[in-house]
This record gives C-alpha cells, sequence and structure tokens, in this order.
C-alpha cells in the first residue's frame, strides 16, 4: 500500500520531528516566521517549507498582521491525532498499573 503525500496527511506531517516542534511552539501562542527561525536556529526558506506542509493539511492557521504573517496551531485539527493517541494511552495505564502493582508485592515480601 502507497503512503499517504504529507502534504495531505497529519500522521505523515508530525512525522518530522522540526514540524512536531514548530506545532509545540505554535501552541503557546501566535508567532512570525522569524519568530520560529531564531528559536529553532532554522534557515527562513526551511521554516516556511515546514509552516506550508502543516498549514496545508490543517494543523497550522495564519494571519496577517501587516507585513508579517502569524501562526498558530489549529488545536481542532489535532484531534485526530489524541484520538487515535488516546487509545495508546490506556495502553501506558495498565503497563503502569501492572508495574506498580508488581513493586508492591515486591516491597512486602
Amino acid at each position: 500500500m502507497p503512503r499517504a503525500a504529507t502534504t495531505s496527511d497529519v500522521f505523515n506531517a508530525i512525522a518530522e520531528t522540526r514540524r512536531r516542534d514548530i506545532l509545540a511552539f505554535l501552541a503557546d501562542g501566535e508567532h512570525a516566521v522569524s519568530d520560529i527561525v531564531d528559536r529553532f536556529e532554522m534557515s527562513q526558506p526551511s521554516v516556511s517549507k515546514h509552516l506550508r506542509v502543516l498549514a496545508g493539511v490543517g494543523l497550522v492557521d495564519a494571519r496577517r498582521d501587516g507585513q508579517r504573517v502569524l501562526y498558530r496551531t489549529n488545536a481542532e485539527a489535532l484531534r485526530p491525532i489524541h484520538e487515535w493517541t488516546g487509545r495508546f494511552e490506556r495502553y501506558w495505564g495498565r503497563q503502569l498499573l501492572r508495574v506498580k502493582e508488581r513493586a508492591e508485592r515486591k516491597g512486602r515480601a
């Protein structure tokens, strides 16, 4: 089965570490490209490319403020990712409970 294009699938878009870093940075509020360039010490063309991918799948929104374009994370578009990873949260919760129970049993022995 062919892999979905990075520009059309949120999971492929966030597979790239730098894009996840940018999303996390934008979650704190709006930022211009220059802020992202400074924060991650990346070139402006590279940041713009990552933002284009993220915007293309709806994970970031942009608005013009004079000559600057400000970007922010689109939390609603993150919902499918949150729902998918939530399945594993339950798994890890059970695993941690087992580890705790095992440690408590060893502590009593």
